[in-house]
């Protein structure tokens, strides 16, 4: 649409327009920026408040966690043994000596030239509980005798490799499985000369005819000067209660013998409580900002039940005693957790170790609770959840608060479609206007200049 702005009022039609229009967006802008800029800023302020109890979750789930108390320290790690402990472990100092390592069994064949046909039959193989048979053909030599028995899929127990000098190809068969129980036991049925042990065809490759290279041999470790113990690897499983010892080396008779020292640790409980008492004071922090009450300077969550609710609810955990029956009554501040006039809570490293050397039982079940009561860690988890899960209040608030900020955008769409109409709407009336003025002042002048032109009209000079 071609406008004349102006052309027969003189009127400035466009300016009048936008002025018109802008009456309407600026306070309509205005108010749904504010109501944006609220509802983001809520939506920022639960999110940070989900993310801070969030971590005091995570550092609850360690206080939590049963293998976080009584630990075990173990030393003695050495050039001829490496140690592991569980938390079973019993307090003590060991002596061990290493005197043998676990070894595989192997066997050596005698020379066979490399296009020899060893002879027909079968070759059973023993090892452990691992037992299977290969079928040798009137053609097979030593190499293809190999590969069969490296092939056979019953075959869980010895590896197969052929080794050549002066003398021609040997078979060498070497347990997978180090230890006694694993030595190797080769049965001939020899097919072509109804001799199974003899040293011609394929009993050739029975046991009786072959050479042992390396004997199979137990592990052996003697503890404290009198007690043997052996195994068929080199691993000794819980030996010593909650210890596992690993053989790396023999020792020989001027070596020093290893020492084993299993000491009592419960560093990490304080270790634990100190990533509780940060996370918790962060979250301290983080509410004290989002509801601080002031003139011109009051939090995001001033007055918001939402945050009430849950600092109420989880100070009210934390100032709680816990009663466990035989083990007696328990809580943070006879632990030598302490809360300031802030909300803060400190740890009395001393007051905390004496607990612990006390009764870290008791300690642990503070926390850990019982199986017909909770402990402090379960008890403010399962409260947190409430708030904290992807269904919990604080998402449901979130996810309600997103779909207001849809609902402006939506509102703003159909504003601009209204403004746009009243826009065009205004500019045509104002230039239908502007046209019919013209036309008026047009017909004026010619009436006009009729008038001036009829007889008897005095004109004025």
């Amino acid at each position: 649409m071609i406008t004349f702005q102006g052309l027969g009022s003189g009127l400035q039609v466009g300016e009048i327009v936008e002025a018109i229009v802008g009456a309407e967006k600026v306070p309509y802008e205005s108010r749904m920026n504010q109501q944006q800029a609220i509802i983001s800023a809520d939506i920022s302020a639960v999110g940070a408040l989900k993310s801070a109890l969030e971590k005091v979750q995570e550092s609850i789930a360690n206080l939590a966690d049963v293998d976080k108390y009584q630990q075990r320290t173990t030393a003695g790690d050495d050039d001829f043994i490496s140690l592991s402990s569980s938390k079973e472990a019993s307090v003590g100092s060991y002596s061990v000596k290493v005197d043998a390592l676990a070894s595989s069994h192997k066997l050596l064949s005698t020379g066979i030239d490399s296009e020899e046909a060893i002879g027909e039959g079968t070759l059973t193989f023993n090892s452990g509980t691992n037992s299977f048979d290969v079928t040798v053909s009137d053609t097979a030599t030593l190499s293809e005798i190999r590969d069969s028995i490296n092939d056979n899929e019953d075959n869980d127990s010895v590896i197969a490799t052929i080794i050549t000098d002066d003398n021609g190809q040997h078979l060498v068969l070497t347990s997978k499985d180090t230890g006694v129980a694993n030595t190797i036991t080769v049965t001939a049925n020899d097919v072509g000369d109804g001799d199974h042990t003899d040293n011609i065809g394929l009993s050739r490759l029975a046991s009786n005819n072959l050479t042992e290279v390396d004997v199979a041999a137990d592990a052996q470790i003697t503890i404290d000067g009198t007690l043997v113990v052996t195994s068929s690897t080199n691993e000794f499983s819980n030996v010593i209660d909650g210890i596992d010892i690993t053989a790396k080396k023999a020792q020989d008779v001027d070596d020093d013998l290893s020492q084993v020292k299993i000491s009592e640790d419960n560093s990490n409980i304080k270790e634990t409580l100190d990533e509780f008492v940060k996370a918790y004071n962060e979250l301290v922090d983080l509410s004290s900002n989002l509801g601080k009450v002031g003139d011109g300077n009051s939090g995001i969550l001033s007055g918001d039940s939402l945050l009430r609710g849950v600092m109420s609810k989880i100070r009210n955990e934390i100032s709680s005693s816990f009663d466990f029956g035989n083990n007696g009554e328990s809580s943070l501040t006879q632990l030598g957790i302490e809360t300031d006039k802030y909300g803060k809570l400190s740890i009395d490293d001393s007051k905390l170790n004496d607990a612990i050397k006390e009764n870290v039982d008791n300690v642990q079940s503070f926390f850990i609770g019982t199986d017909a009561k909770p402990g402090l860690a379960g008890t403010i988890n399962e409260m947190l959840n409430f708030y904290t899960e992807s269904d919990g209040l604080i998402q449901g608030r979130i996810d309600s608060k997103e779909k207001q900020l849809s609902g402006i955008d939506v509102d703003r769409a159909n504003f601009s479609r209204k403004m746009d109409s009243l826009e065009a709407r205004l500019s045509a009336q104002y230039n239908s206007m502007d046209l019919l003025v013209a036309s008026l002042n047009s017909t004026s002048s010619y009436l006009m200049q009729q008038l001036d032109n009829m007889p008897g009209v005095v004109r004025k000079s």
